[in-house]
């Protein structure tokens, strides 16, 4: 399965993800290409719809105190739902769909999560500090949510404005 990161304003990116029903080798597929996807772009989190797969899926990897991943570490979440979130943290997130950009925002400092793994078993955890950051931004994005959104007025269009002459910088340096 050959993956690609879908960059904003692709409108893919607004879909709202489906309800996975089969747990199936299909499944299995997704969530095993997905990961040197997420790892080989230096993220810590990734949703399906930004590999264009509109299906409640996502996977994190959070770095180890020694900066690195492990795939011993590697969540694979499908079907999650937030059931409760506790206090209030600020952090400068950044995203695979939206390159080179980042900005500070407002997050539950505590979620937790009920969700099934690859083979439809139920789990549940309580995440605190990034893994609670990075599981809210991929939920958003199953949503149709991007971090962009959630900016101030102001802020938006600044970003709009910076993010149209990155890629037009961008487009330039590839021809």
């Amino acid at each position: 399965m050959n993956l690609k990161i879908v960059e904003y304003p692709d409108k893919k990116l607004r879909e709202k993800s489906v309800k996975v029903e089969k747990f199936d080798e299909e499944l299995h597929k997704l969530l095993d290409a997905m990961y040197p996807v997420m790892i080989n772009t230096n993220g810590i989190g990734l949703a399906a719809i930004q590999v264009a797969h509109a299906k409640q899926v996502l996977i994190l990897n959070i770095p180890d105190e020694n900066d690195e991943q492990s795939e011993d570490n590697l969540i694979e979440m499908v079907n999650p739902v937030i059931t409760n979130e506790t206090g209030e943290t600020t952090y400068q997130e950044g995203c695979l769909s939206v390159p080179s950009f980042y900005e500070d925002i407002n997050r539950s400092e505590v979620v937790t999560v009920n969700y099934q793994d690859r083979d439809g078993n139920t789990k549940t955890v309580e995440a605190h500090g990034l893994l609670s950051v990075a599981i809210q931004h991929e939920i958003d994005h199953l949503n149709g949510v991007l971090f962009v959104d959630k900016l101030s007025y102001s802020r938006r269009k600044k970003f709009e404005k910076e993010y149209k002459k990155f890629q037009k910088e961008r487009n330039t340096t590839k021809k």
